[in-house]
């Protein structure tokens, strides 16, 4: 179903309080660590992208699951946002979803990250299954070419627009060396400026550990249009970063969101609207989990 069946308010009557609870559980964690703010936003892409925005990266492995998605890529925030679904659970029991909560967390996440909100629909429910199978065939590649990338985003409904402006969340987050040292060896990059590349290199040597590294190195927990300006400056980390440079109409869109921060903002939160819209349930599908972690059967 398509993000059609949300709306504004979706809680107005039923819990009036349930996006001021999250936001303020979410400004408390930010407060205290400032990278929670990536970790929240990741894990929205990652839940929309892969069986559409219902909550199933939240869900452990279990009897009816298996190997849910959250066993595929190792990501942060899962026990954060257990303790966001407690808060809202606390003033209205059964009532607010735990996709709605992550949209709410990561549009509450950008408020803290970039210092600009806005509204966010609401009225998912939550998904009863998970599938670790189905995510390297639907979270866009660090190591994707342009089209790979443009394909993949217009698989989910998006645009090219929307593909460059949610890039610009590479502004913040980390990144482990395995993910760009492509880039490194057995040559540098063209693409990568060379003091660059060498600072990517003694932190990441060959045959090290697979040490973790800042997506940004400029204010790296600051979401802004940072990242474009590093983009054209050589100084982003993946072949996917890169790529926005390799074809037309991703480049245009990188230098206009380069000049102009106003502008990529609303682009920004045009874009995380879209997609935290993808393939939704709604109505009577679904569920909304007394749980994040698990279905209520």
């Amino acid at each position: 179903m398509s993000s059609a069946g949300l709306q504004y308010n979706f809680y107005g009557s039923t819990c009036s309080n349930a996006e001021a609870t999250v936001k303020n559980v979410v400004d408390d964690m930010i407060d205290a660590d400032p990278t929670m703010a990536a970790a929240f936003i990741r894990l929205l892409f990652h839940d929309c992208f892969v069986m559409g925005c219902d909550a199933s990266i939240l869900l452990d492995p279990s009897a009816a699951n298996g190997q849910p998605e959250k066993s595929a890529i190792p990501l942060r925030g899962y026990d954060a946002v257990n303790r966001i679904k407690a808060a809202v659970e606390a003033i209205c029991p059964g009532k607010v979803s735990c996709a709605d909560i992550l949209a709410f967390a990561a549009r509450d996440s950008v408020a803290k990250a970039a210092g600009f909100t806005f509204l966010i629909p609401s009225g998912r429910r939550d998904g009863t299954a998970s599938s670790a199978f189905s995510v390297f065939s639907s979270i866009p590649s660090p190591f994707f070419n342009a089209q790979q990338l443009v394909d993949s985003f217009a698989a989910k409904n998006l645009t090219v627009d929307d593909l460059v402006a949610l890039s610009g969340a590479h502004s913040i987050g980390v990144a482990h060396c395995s993910a760009f040292t492509n880039r490194l060896r057995p040559t540098v990059d063209p693409s990568l400026d060379p003091a660059y590349a060498a600072e990517l290199n003694a932190t990441c040597p060959g045959g090290a550990a697979d040490r973790v590294v800042n997506n940004s190195p400029v204010a790296p927990n600051t979401l802004s249009n940072q990242y474009y300006r590093s983009a054209l400056a050589g100084r982003v980390l993946f072949t996917s970063d890169a790529a926005l440079l390799t074809r037309g109409d991703t480049a245009a869109r990188v230098n206009a969101s380069a000049a102009d921060p106003t502008a990529w903002m609303a682009r920004f939160a045009a874009s995380m609207v879209r997609m935290a819209g993808i393939e939704v349930l709604t109505g009577a599908q679904g569920e909304v989990r007394r749980f994040c972690n698990a279905t209520n059967t």
